[in-house]
């Protein structure tokens, strides 16, 4: 019965192996990525935040702690939100740019909304390219 076992095991593997593996759908990785970016800053985890950060956010924040610092004073939103939710996403050239919006209720009370640029990386993975956060002055209701 093992044997018959293994024989179908392998067998079920060698088929599998025929069709192409299909790649994660980068609009959901990167949204993924970005609320891991955003627990690692509520947990302040200053190593974890840091290494969703792409190449030219670390040549321009060397350390891990300084980049930590910057968030907190000019990202306040992002750091530490008292809630969001996920917007419009959009990607740009088969997905080498892609765009997220995220809605976050401040704990001060204020609405932002925070647009994530999230790059391809040479190796095929995303990294955050940038955010910019815009205040929302005008309710649109729930």
């Amino acid at each position: 019965m093992r044997a018959v076992f293994a024989i179908f095991v392998i067998s079920l593997v060698s088929v599998l192996s025929l069709f192409p593996a299909r790649a994660e759908d980068p609009l959901k990785a990167t949204r993924t990525m970005i609320e891991a970016q955003i627990k690692a800053f509520l947990q302040d985890d200053p190593e974890a935040a840091y290494s969703y950060a792409a190449p030219g956010i670390k040549a321009a924040y060397p350390d891990k702690n300084v980049f930590f610092a910057m968030v907190k004073k000019s990202y306040e939103p992002v750091y530490h939100p008292g809630n969001y939710a996920f917007g419009r996403s959009r990607s740009i050239d088969n997905g080498a740019l892609i765009y997220h919006e995220v809605l976050i209720s401040g704990r001060d009370g204020k609405d932002w909304t925070a647009i994530y640029q999230v790059a391809r990386q040479p190796d095929g993975g995303y990294k955050i390219n940038g955010v910019q956060i815009l205040p929302n002055t005008e309710s649109k209701g729930i």
